[in-house]
Parts: C-alpha cells; structure tokens; sequence
C-alpha cells in the first residue's frame, strides 16, 4: 500500500458519509499489515487521525497499531501514550504502566505520560499511586477538568468523599456543559449531604433529563424529586444505550417442556451480604419444594459467606457467572432452558440489566432491586403491588405491570432480633426520653426531610434523632444544620454501620421511624417493622416514594402514612409526647406482624409461584404482556 493510498483510505474512514469502519478494515488490517503499513509510518498524522478514529469505534486493537506506527516518530509522544490508552482498554495494564514511566523519563513535565500512568494503575487497583500520578498530571494542566473527573472517581473509590467532591467541582467549573460532571457533582453532595447550591443544581439536572441531554443511573435520579414521567424518560435513555450494545439473538419460541416444574432464573449482585439477601433468602427456600425451579445466577465474585451458601442450597442450581461477559451469561442462561428471567438488581447502583438486554428468555420481569421502571422494551413485566405502583402510574411504566395480591416486597422472617446493649451504650438518653430514628442512606436525607425531623425534635424536649453515619463531613453538616433550625446538635446520634443482626438489635430502642423523601425506607422499613419499630411515612406520586406506605398498608397500619408534611409532623410529635399511645401503637405493630400476613412468606410464596405459573401460561398460549390478565387482584391503592 502506498502512502497516497493509506491517505485516502484514512480520509474515507474519517471525513466520507456512509464509509464505515467496518468497511474499509480489510482494506487498512490485512496479513500483510507489515509491509501494508511500514510502507506508511512516516506519516504521522495521518496514522495519528486514523487511530483516534478507530479508538472511538472501540476498535482498540487497530487503533493500538496505528498509535504504535505513528510513535516511531520520536516527536510522536501524544501517539505514544495513546498506544498506552489502547492498552488499557486491552486489559495489558502493566504494558501500559511501563509505557507511561518511559514517557514520563523522556518527558517528565508533558501530561500525557502522566494521565496514562493514572489510567493503568487505576485499572490495576493501586489507587493511591494513580491518585499522584493524577495529581502532578492536574498541575501541568489544572484547567482540564477530565483530570479532575478522574480524581474524583478515585478519591471516591477510596473513602475520600471530601475531597471527590471538591475535585468534581472542580471539574464541573472547568466544562460546565459536561453533563456527566453534573451527574457525578451532584450525587456526590448528596451523600455528603452538602445541600450548598444543591436545589440549584438539581434543577438543572431534570432540565437535562427532561430534554435527553444526560444519561445516568435511574436510580440515583430517584433522589431528586421528579415526577413519574421524569423518571421514565431517564430510564429510557439508560436503556437505550443498552439496547444498542447488538444484542445475540437466540430462538425464544416455546419449546418442549424439560420439567413439570417452571424454570424460573434470577440474576442479582446480592447473593451474599446485601439487602437481597434480607429480603429473598427464605423465598427461595420456600421455592425449593414449589412447583418453580429456581436458578440463581450470581454476578458477585465477593468471597462465599453464610448468605451465599444459604442461596445455594435453596437454589434448584447457583450459577455463578461474575466472570462472564453480558453476552456469554445470557447464552448460558438461554442454554438452561430459563423461561422466566427475572432481574433483582435493575438499575441498582452501578449495575445495569446488560444480560437481560441479550434477551435469552422468553419471559423477562423487573422486581425488587430496583424502585422504578427501567424504561427498556426488553423488560416484559414489572411485579408490583396495587398500592406501590397504582393504576394511575401504569402509563409512567415500561413494563406491564403484574399485581401481587399483597405488598411486593417480601422478606425472611426467620431472623432473630436479639437483644441489644443498653441504651446508654448506644449513645442513648436514659429511659422515658423519646428516640426518633432515621437508619436511611445519608444521600435519602433532603432539606425537606430534616426540616421536619427538626421540627418533630423542637415539640418533644429531650427527645433525639438516631442517624447512621454518613461519609465525610455529612454528620457534621447535619448538625450545623440541627443548630441553625434551633436544636441542640447533641440530640442527633450517629450510629456507626453494624453487622445485620447488630443493626436490626438497635430497633429495640427505637419509638418511631421518620421517613425521607423522596426515596423511602425501603428494606429499612421492613427491618424496623419486623424489629417492632413503627415507620411513618408520606407516600408520594411515584414509586420510590410509596414503598414504605406500601408495607404499612399491608401490615393494617394505614395510620401511619399521613398525606400532608404537617400530618407528619403532628402525628410524630403526638407519638413523642404520649408514652400511653406509644405503647398501643407498637402493640398493634406487634399483633399485625403475626395476623396481616405481611411477614407470611409462605403465603408470599404462593402468590408469587401463582403469578409466575400465570405468566407462563399467558405466554404459551401466545398472549403478549400487554394482554396480561390482572384478574381483579390486589388492594385499594391508598392515599
């Protein structure tokens, strides 16, 4: 190949309408690409051009090529350390790190050397040096705010919420049209519970949701306080993204029967110590003897744990495939002949539905994970309940919705509540003085929410609000915040996190459970229900915000979900002030965990393998899922 000729085939790739990259890589990646190409390595920028292209087609390995020709060029070291960043996308960490010191020798005050360095250690776990390989690159560029990004991420993965934050501001400053900036910016105050300018950004964060200008996890947008709508159209641009990944295609017509049992698969990262595991554990083995055999697929690789071996031997067969691409784990799901995936975990966190969007069976349900619609045509059903997800959010739903004649949520029973130390242990003030807790999430605790918090502690003297810790400075901030609403900082107590049984203990000292918005106290509020502690709530307008209404309904407890701010309030303050109706109200508590059928998960179990038979049964007799019939189950909806 001539240099003229390369040139042209670069200008084809780059500037021509309708030239793919696919296209014109035979013409440019060949068996004879040492001789095809040394014949053009002296142009530079051409091979320069040519391999930034094909890094952002993701096409890392001819971009590596192009990068490593240019970088003969002694001048070359940009090409250099792209040939490095190329690298690390190849999962060759260490070439990469050995690349980067030797530009870093050659050129120690050029910041390519330098970002590449903080790339490949990250990518290798040596956090700490990557964070001062960032940091010397920031000093010679301080205005790029990628490098900013970068620090932020990392100081995040190390625990330095402070300083994460303070970096992503920075970088925010820098390219304020970076609408991930925006993104990371705000989660992150969230949790540190820095409301400084907050609102401001917030709002202008579902300005770009609302006009498909950002994409984020759905779930952190659920702090935010937007509509139903709002929530729909950032999941669907999530999905959309994962739509387009070019999903295997596998035969999803009804094939013979393997076993009189329904297989059913589950896909979750809580197969271990997490909140799953509180809530599935005894489900599944109530399964185990159900007319549904249940296949866990794992996507952890954390070590095994008492809760991993209690889902594997609940489990018809634990699939563990945490080393499996998407791709794969949904050929081997397809290959067990599932017919009903069901996905635990959604937009949870840092997880995303990459396995279902292969779609490898014929059947594919949201539940439980994740408080939301996931936006994705992917998904067929989302299993709810009548008072969590109405009728009136159906049309703000992806999904089709498959009603539960009880709360959706279900939970293990079989957990003890032992006894906890004294009060004066905990941080406590002795008895007779009221204790307000709030286990939530620090990034759950709005202005609103603490504003009535503080505004309950203000009526009831000596009372005191129990808090988790946060990261960083959110308990201090908190208390600047107490201060400044007029209540004395000492009556916030912070509460380190525990292992589970510690924690559920610590409800023993409790009176009363105050809710957030706009996220609720999901297994939090299960767990204070089952540890005798009642929750009050303010069910909203999506479903994020009426999951804790959903299980006080179901437990015959619709009293304590109250509809306005002030309700809320007053009923706190009365709960605080009035040790008689403290006790009847706990004693209710108490005598509807064992009549209401909330914690029966027998019973759940035969709701859910019910619902499940009927899914399985609309689909073969070719029913599709907007047809699915709801059968008049379920309660009234609620406030």
């Amino acid at each position: 190949m001539t240099a003229e000729g390369f040139r042209a085939l670069r200008d084809a790739v780059v500037g021509q309408a309708g030239i793919s990259v696919e296209q014109m890589l035979p013409a440019l990646f060949d068996e004879r690409l040492g001789v095809a190409m040394s014949s053009v390595s002296a142009d530079t920028d051409a091979l320069f051009d040519l391999g930034r292209h094909l890094f952002l087609a993701a096409r890392y390995e001819q971009a590596f090529r192009c990068f490593q020709l240019a970088a003969r060029n002694p001048l070359a070291i940009g090409a250099d350390a792209e040939a490095g960043r190329c690298e690390v996308r190849l999962g060759r960490f260490e070439e990469a790190e050995r690349r980067a010191r030797s530009l870093i020798v050659t050129a120690p005050q050029t910041l390519p050397g330098w970002r590449l360095l903080g790339e490949a250690l990250r990518h290798q776990g040596k956090h700490g040096e990557a964070i001062d390989a960032f940091v010397q690159a920031s000093r010679i560029a301080p205005r790029d705010g990628s490098l900013q990004l970068q620090l932020a991420h990392l100081y995040e993965s190390t625990n330095a919420y402070e300083a994460a934050r303070d970096a992503c501001e920075r970088a925010f400053q820098s390219m304020p049209s970076d609408m991930s900036l925006l993104v990371a910016l705000v989660s992150l105050k969230r949790r540190l519970c820095d409301w400084d300018g907050l609102g401001v950004l917030s709002e202008q964060l579902k300005a770009q949701v609302a006009a498909s200008r950002v994409s984020m996890s759905p779930i952190d947008f659920l702090s935010e306080g937007a509509t139903a709508a709002l929530e729909l159209a950032c999941a669907k641009t999530k999905a959309s993204r994962l739509a387009a990944i070019g999903a295997r295609r596998f035969d999803l017509s009804p094939g013979p029967v393997r076993t009189e049992r329904l297989r059913v698969g589950f896909v979750s990262h809580g197969f271990g110590p997490h909140p799953t595991a509180v809530l599935t554990s005894a489900l599944f083995e109530r399964l185990r003897s159900s007319a549904v055999e249940a296949h866990l697929f794992s996507t952890s690789n954390e070590p095994v744990s008492v809760e991993k071996r209690r889902f594997a031997a609940a489990a018809h067969q634990f699939h563990d495939i945490s080393g499996v691409s998407a791709a794969d784990a949904a050929s081997l799901i397809h290959a067990e002949g599932i017919e009903i995936l069901i996905d635990l975990d959604g937009y949870s966190r840092a997880r995303q539905p990459e396995i279902l969007a292969h779609r490898p069976a014929p059947i594919q349900v949201n539940w439980l994970g994740y408080p939301g619609t996931t936006g994705a045509s992917f998904f067929d059903y989302i299993i709810a309940d009548r008072f969590v997800l109405p009728e009136s959010l159906q049309p703000y739903f992806s999904e089709t919705v498959a009603y539960l004649p009880r709360c959706y949520q279900c939970s293990d029973s079989t957990r003890a509540v032992v006894e906890p130390p004294s009060r004066e242990a905990c941080g406590l003030p002795p008895e007779g003085d009221a204790v307000y807790v709030c286990f939530n999430a620090s990034y759950k605790i709005n202005p609103r929410s603490f504003l009535r918090m503080m505004c309950v502690l203000r009526e009831v003297p000596r009372s005191v609000l129990w808090l988790l810790k946060g990261p960083g400075q959110a308990d201090e901030r908190l208390r600047i915040a107490a201060r400044r609403m007029g209540v004395d900082p000492s009556r916030l107590i912070f509460m380190a996190k525990l292992p589970h049984a510690s924690y559920l203990s610590r409800y023993r000292h409790a009176d009363l459970f105050l809710d957030t918005e706009h996220y609720n106290a999901h297994t939090t509020a299960s767990d204070a229900l089952w540890a005798d502690c009642p929750v009050l709530t303010r069910p909203g307008e999506t479903f994020a915000t009426r999951v804790a209404g959903s299980l006080n309904h179901h437990l015959g407890m619709d009293e304590m979900n109250v509809r306005t701010d002030d309700d809320f309030v007053v009923q706190a303050i009365r709960h605080g002030r009035d040790a008689a109706y403290r006790t009847v109200v706990r004693e209710k508590l108490i005598r509807q965990k064992q009549q209401s059928g909330l914690f029966d998960v027998a019973g759940y179990a035969r709701d859910f393998v019910a619902l499940l038979t009927r899914m399985s049964v609309h689909h073969r007799a070719g029913g599709v899922p907007a047809d699915f019939p709801i059968e008049g189950e379920g309660s009234p909806s609620g406030p």
